[in-house]
């Protein structure tokens, strides 16, 4: 059976609160990684922390509306930390959920073969 995860990065923080703000890690692939305001992610950006959550160790600061002072960041982080907090919780059942139907997809491909 094929497992989809590289491992990569071990015990790494993707989202954090810092100076009544929220901010996730924008990883640059040539440059130094960042931290980005939440209120300005992006589709990609959404897309890579995914990534991350498959692939490593996936660390949030947990959300507490009182640390947060910017609405808007309230507003954004909660949703991606209730969000990624699921997947990670859940992480294992889906990765063999996927492993699972990718081996169906192969073994159903080699008998058409």
């Amino acid at each position: 059976m094929m497992n989809i995860i590289k491992e990569e990065k071990k015990h790494m923080t993707y989202l954090k609160i810092e100076n009544n703000k929220g901010y996730f890690l924008k990883q640059e692939k040539e440059q130094v990684d960042k931290w980005i305001e939440v209120d300005k992610i992006l589709k990609e950006d959404l897309m890579s922390l995914l990534e991350s959550a498959i692939s490593t160790d996936f660390e949030m600061d947990e959300y507490i509306e009182e640390k947060i002072g910017h609405k808007a960041h309230q507003i954004v982080y909660k949703s991606i930390y209730e969000k990624f907090l699921d997947f990670v919780n859940n992480k294992k059942s889906f990765i063999d959920e996927c492993d699972s139907q990718f081996s169906s997809a192969i073994a159903k491909h080699e008998s058409l073969e």
